[in-house]
């Protein structure tokens, strides 16, 4: 028989002490060894939220997620796989004020490390291989990062069931699961600013959202599906605001709209134009890709891009 694999996540948390970059391992208590935090997937929730609240429940600190530096796959001493993907993720000063950590049955201490001391003290060459990776990133000067997310809207009523105007569509039962099912993914991400087609179905996919954050929906036609349609959608204007803004921010669009959306933002990052474009543009409804750009270099390119899938 065939055992399922053990899905989990975590992060290299990191951060700048006297202008000098440090990430954080945690002491483990139980198996005496020094670790990246990470954590198991709980029912329902996706990879993304599972490394949030792990590494808030491992180090006290809360994040937000950054670029993705890789994933490891190992095997447990049951015989099933265990497969834990990683973000980096930059901590505040005030997370780290705020730390709610006490030594525990689980973890006996957190330690902020040179990189250089760091993959000495790591335990298993597994997590050297994300921190070389996040090294990479390092060196490249690629971080910090902040996300343009490009979201298509949840599912809606088809265009032949619905005999108003097409803009005026309205989520199905399974399209409003969707929107909130979104609202936890997002916020894993650090997104604050919200900006919507007008169309109701996009507006109604990030409604949680907004509710969640206390924040409105900005709504602009220039990445709507009947401005598209018509020729009169800015998609350029709209996409180069949010990467001079450099801040994290949703997108919701329509399936139509979102290769112009990816395409624009390669153009206004600099990064060359590939498949990978097409690839990560074709969502299904209430999927989002993560466009991941360098804070101080936009122009310098993209420095990653993960489409994530509600689980609804």
């Amino acid at each position: 028989m065939t055992e399922t694999a053990v899905y989990a996540a975590g992060g290299v948390v990191w951060r700048e002490i006297d202008g000098k970059l440090r990430v954080l391992l945690i002491h483990r208590t139980k198996y005496r060894d020094i670790t990246l935090p990470k954590g198991k997937v709980d029912p329902g929730e996706t990879l993304a939220e599972t490394a949030v609240r792990e590494i808030r429940e491992e180090t006290g600190i809360r994040v937000a997620l950054g670029v993705p530096v890789g994933v490891s796959r190992y095997r447990m001493p049951s015989s099933r796989t265990k497969i834990v993907h990683y973000w980096a993720a930059e901590a505040s000063d005030a997370a780290v004020r705020t730390s709610s950590f006490v030594p525990n049955k689980e973890v006996a201490a957190i330690e902020w490390m040179s990189l250089k001391k760091a993959r000495k003290h790591l335990s298993y060459p597994v997590d050297l291989e994300i921190l070389d990776e996040f090294i990479r990133l390092v060196d490249e000067k690629a971080l910090p990062t902040f996300p343009i997310i490009a979201l298509r809207h949840g599912k809606a009523r088809p265009r032949d069931e619905w005999e108003g105007p097409d803009a005026e569509r309205p989520l199905t039962p399974r399209g409003r699961r969707q929107a909130n099912a979104i609202v936890g993914p997002l916020l894993a991400f650090g997104v604050r600013r919200i900006v919507s087609s007008p169309a109701e179905r996009c507006v109604r996919t990030v409604t949680p959202l907004s509710q969640a954050l206390a924040a409105r929906i900005q709504t602009t036609a220039d990445i709507s599906q009947d401005a598209w349609e018509e020729g009169r959608a800015d998609v350029r204007t709209a996409v180069g605001e949010r990467v001079r803004a450099r801040k994290p921010v949703v997108l919701s669009s329509h399936g139509p709209v979102l290769p112009a959306i990816m395409h624009e933002l390669a153009l206004a990052t600099g990064t060359m134009r590939g498949s990978y474009l097409g690839s990560s543009s074709a969502l299904e409804t209430g999927a989002f890709s993560v466009v991941h750009i360098p804070v101080h270099h936009p122009g310098a390119g993209i420095v990653a891009i993960e489409t994530h899938e509600p689980p609804v």
